[in-house]
């Protein structure tokens, strides 16, 4: 019989070998006979038994650490408060995201694991729904809005999307580079953050033609 904590460590093994190989391979070119014997477990079925579907998998992972970047989001709307500028909401999307990675330390994955799910498109609502779900994340977005300029909905669409891109992808790239040590276009996860917030704030405040 498996007791409690030896089910709760069977899980966790397994959510560090599934997001490190996710990461690295895609998702679905992981199969979860070798994701059980990353995560050293001899029955092939110890994933399915635990997760049940991938999509299960890959939403437990995100869900692993969701809570301190979200943690980190509320103190960050304390600070400011009912504010008018721009830079501070997407601030609030960037920079405690970037903060957890670097206190991750490295090498990290779950950077190149929110890439690679983003990219798939039966899995990406995954992140994104769970995202949108917490209460410090609705709230930024309330303000962000509030803050932004009128554009015509499908604009606005737009760029939401080029923002999530932005920030998966780059995040995504520093943490590879780190992990190869390879060189980064910036020296600590701090500039590249403050590199994130310049260019989405840029793209957000651009005028629109054409539309």
């Amino acid at each position: 019989m498996v007791t409690g904590s030896r089910a709760a460590e069977t899980r966790e093994l397994i959510l560090v070998a599934a997001e490190r190989l996710f990461a690295e391979h895609g998702v679905f070119a992981v199969s979860n006979r070798q994701v059980g014997e990353a995560a050293g477990q001899g029955n092939n079925f110890a994933v399915g038994y635990h997760f049940g579907t991938k999509a299960e998998l890959v939403r437990a992972i995100v869900r692993r650490h969701a809570e301190p970047v979200e943690r980190a989001r509320e103190w960050m709307l304390v600070e400011i408060g009912r504010s008018d500028d721009v830079r501070d909401w997407v601030a609030c999307l960037v920079r405690p995201l970037t903060e957890y990675l670097a206190e991750l330390g490295s090498p990290t994955w779950y950077a190149r694991f929110g890439a690679q799910v983003m990219t798939d498109p039966s899995l990406r609502q995954i992140i994104i729904d769970e995202a949108l779900s917490t209460e410090p994340m609705r709230r930024i977005l309330d303000g962000l809005n509030r803050c932004l300029p009128a554009v015509p909905l499908p604009v606005h669409l737009e760029r939401s999307a080029m923002a999530r891109t932005l920030i998966t992808h780059t995040c995504a790239e520093r943490e590879r580079a780190l992990a190869e040590g390879t060189p980064t276009s910036r020296a600590t996860w701090e500039d590249t953050a403050t590199g994130l917030v310049d260019a989405i704030v840029g793209m957000w405040l651009a005028p629109v033609t054409g539309a």
